[in-house]
């Protein structure tokens, strides 16, 4: 039973954030924004943390929950080294962008897509008593937040500050930086605790 309720929490939250990728990866293709990039970037690390977590979940052990906890912090780290890099590589290559409206929808569908897959894997997580699904909830609620920083960023760049898109963009590393240390020491502290 609580194999399955787990694969069904991480396979709703997949779904979610899988389709918000999606249609963020078309807006950033249009626009060309960092801070875009960097939170879809980042929304792609965290619906593909749901693989480990699945597997994890079918194969009913909690040694391989903290060990899908590892990949999920990696994932989170990973994510924020590419963001950080896409950042500085526009700040060194300026490219204004374009299609504002579009990058406003997709701040607001990441907002929304990542709220409800943190909602979800933030309660299936607790009442199952995963620490690895409680941190992957964690840090899908921290990235509802950061997809309002495109939309900041889409404001800023029409009031005729272009290279705010980046510097929301280093941002929004820094940010997953600081989830990715939080839901470090939430697995880490999980699996010393055993």
């Amino acid at each position: 039973m609580r194999s399955r309720r787990g694969l069904r929490a991480v396979g709703l939250s997949l779904a979610v954030l899988g389709l918000a990728a999606v249609a963020q990866t078309i807006i950033f293709i249009a626009s060309g924004s960092i801070a875009l990039l960097a939170d879809l970037i980042h929304n792609f690390g965290d619906a593909s943390t749901a693989i480990p977590l699945g597997i994890a979940f079918l194969l009913r052990s909690e040694r391989a929950e903290r060990i899908a906890g590892l990949f999920v912090v990696a994932a989170i780290f990973i994510s924020a080294c590419v963001a950080g890099v896409e950042a500085v590589s526009r700040l060194i290559h300026p490219q204004t962008p374009t299609h504002l409206l579009a990058l406003v929808a997709a701040g607001v569908i990441g907002y929304a897509a990542t709220w409800i897959a943190a909602q979800i894997r933030t309660r299936a997580g607790r009442s199952l008593g995963s620490p690895a699904l409680i941190a992957d909830g964690k840090h899908a609620r921290a990235d509802a937040y950061v997809s309002l920083a495109v939309i900041a960023s889409a404001i800023v760049v029409a009031i005729g500050l272009p290279v705010a898109d980046p510097l929301i963009g280093l941002g929004i590393t820094l940010v997953i930086l600081r989830i990715t240390w939080q839901s470090w020491l939430t697995v880490r502290g999980h699996t010393y605790a055993h």
